[in-house]
């Protein structure tokens, strides 16, 4: 399979297409942040980034929402679809395109592909029997299921018996394939654990699976016989290549797949990673199209410890809570305290004590310090001092000669919290080095130049420290960095553009040439006072 893609300075990648049955809830914000996070990194090594979310629209799931409230399933759908809208802008989420499987374009992409899986033989007539998840749109085996026919996932959901006639797609005819691809390219799921269960349940032996379903009008006919409805995973998957469309193409697999294909990357919850994984790489095999890069998996969050769910009361808002606390804060505590790929936990306090320790004080507070003594020991100009004039073995200079390199290499392995930490290492050195210092006793016994050294490597580190936070707090590190004398905006990607990681990621950028601004709080503290996080519903 060849790559159409042939440059390394594009990065495509995707969130899934989030299902419409429900609003936007805070796992589908968590992801969500996470791309966002990696699309604006790429741009910093100044990559083309193409960000793709959205919503998958069709299935029995949205027909049955949408009975329950009286209305036409795509009246339901553009209901919906704003919420998703309206909180990805408010976490601040730069996204490329936003698909919609309901979009007319997307069905002449569906049928596309169709015709090549069916003209390869991999698409037959069959007879379905078995428990069907309508909150899953998937049949599950029976020894999946919990006493009273109940769904492992939706727990308080009784699956229902079906025996229908489905089209179905030859998975079987794949598995060797797919595990000498997954042989080939150990990196293709990650993280190791996702990977393990996905060699498991190939190991098992493949079976094919129902692409189709009869009695359901809400969804795309199949081309071959319009009886029946195309099974939401054959159609939402395609939602990603559909995305890949410009404004004015023809609407053809050609014309998607000629700029951005191969994703880079697909970023999804662990409780979609065998759709990805598995039937998605064999879809694309089938079709004789080439894999996308990596799919991620990541954990599940909880609350205080205990699953979220609304039948438990304990599902966070996330409108509510970044209207409580802003993006920033949202973004960083998710990517920081939890590491990606594993489960992770929100609780409100731990939440506040984060913020005020890391933000508030141990960033915000050394910039307003840093800013207040560069006024008082040196009129408010930045030390004439350059990188070569402080001593290899400076403490500071020691971290951030390697930090930018090793920050890259988090990033570049969805490490978002070891990224924090380490910067956070040079955050936390910046302020101790200052206590030990005693700048203003420097001063006080007229030794100029070591205050200066002073000021201005802790000056510089809390400059390195905000860019390389950039992709997790944009607005915060926009903030610092015009009080540092940069006029870059870390949400503008044209003035992104003028940072190369390349050159502002290397400790020893400050020149005395820039003018800072005038020191303000990038982060104030949170006073303890409990929220109403929780969703009524």
């Amino acid at each position: 399979m060849n790559q159409v893609k042939t440059t390394q300075d594009r990065f495509a990648l995707t969130t899934p297409l989030y299902y419409v049955n429900d609003l936007p809830h805070i796992g589908s914000a968590y992801t969500t942040m996470a791309a966002d996070t990696i699309a604006r990194f790429q741009r910093l090594l100044s990559k083309s980034v193409l960000l793709v979310t959205g919503t998958d629209e069709h299935g029995q799931k949205i027909e049955r929402s949408a009975q329950a409230k009286g209305m036409k399933p795509i009246e339901f759908c553009d209901e919906i679809v704003p919420n998703f809208i309206s909180l990805w802008k408010l976490l601040n989420i730069q996204y490329d395109r936003f698909s919609r499987t309901t979009a007319p374009n997307h069905k002449a992409i569906v049928n596309s592909f169709f015709k090549r899986v069916w003209d390869n033989g991999d698409i037959y007539l069959g007879q379905q029997k078995g428990w069907y998840c309508v909150s899953c749109e998937e049949f599950k085996d029976e020894r999946e299921l919990l006493p009273g026919h109940r769904c492992p996932i939706h727990t308080t959901k009784e699956v229902e018996w079906r025996d229908e006639e489905n089209y179905f797609f030859r998975l079987s005819k794949y598995q060797d394939k797919l595990l000498a691809y997954f042989d080939e390219k150990p990196d293709f799921i990650q993280p190791e654990s996702r990977r393990n269960e996905v060699l498991n349940f190939v190991n098992q032996g493949l079976q094919d699976f129902s692409i189709s379903r009869v009695n359901l009008d809400w969804g795309f006919p199949v081309p071959s016989n319009p009886t029946h409805t195309l099974y939401v995973w054959f159609d939402a998957l395609l939602g990603y290549i559909t995305a890949l469309l410009e404004p004015d193409d023809e609407p053809t697999l050609e014309a998607a797949l000629s700029k951005w294909y191969p994703f880079d990357l697909h970023l999804i919850g662990k409780d979609i990673l065998r759709f990805h994984a598995v039937y998605w790489p064999a879809m694309l095999m089938s079709a004789g199209l080439p894999l996308p890069i990596k799919v991620f998996g990541h954990g599940f969050l909880t609350k205080d410890g205990r699953k979220m769910g609304k039948t438990l009361g304990n599902t966070v808002d996330p409108v509510t809570l970044v209207d409580h606390y802003g993006a920033d804060a949202v973004r960083y505590y998710f990517l920081k305290e939890i590491e990606f790929g594993k489960d992770g936990d929100f609780n409100e306090v731990r939440f506040i004590d984060v913020l005020n320790a890391d933000l508030a004080n141990d960033l915000g507070n050394l910039l307003n310090r840093i800013l207040g003594m560069v006024k008082k020991y040196c009129g408010g100009n930045i030390p004439v001092i350059v990188k070569e004039d402080v001593p290899t073995d400076h403490p500071l200079r020691l971290i951030g000669l390697s930090l930018g390199e090793q920050v890259k290499t988090a990033y570049e392995a969805l490490a978002f919290s070891q990224a924090c930490n380490l910067v956070l290492s040079l955050v936390q050195a910046s302020n101790k080095f200052i206590d030990e210092q005693a700048p203003w006793s420097l001063y006080k016994q007229g030794k100029q130049q070591a205050v200066e050294q002073v000021l201005y490597t802790v000056l510089e580190s809390v400059r390195l420290a905000v860019y390389l936070l950039s992709p997790v707090i944009p607005n915060i590190s926009t903030a610092a960095y015009e009080q540092l004398g940069f006029g870059i905006d870390f949400n503008d990607q044209a003035s992104v553009a003028n940072a190369p990681f390349n050159v502002h990621s290397q400790w020893g950028l400050l020149s005395n040439e820039q003018k800072l601004g005038t020191p303000q709080p990038v982060f104030k503290r949170i006073e303890l006072k409990r929220t109403d996080l929780l969703k009524d519903d």
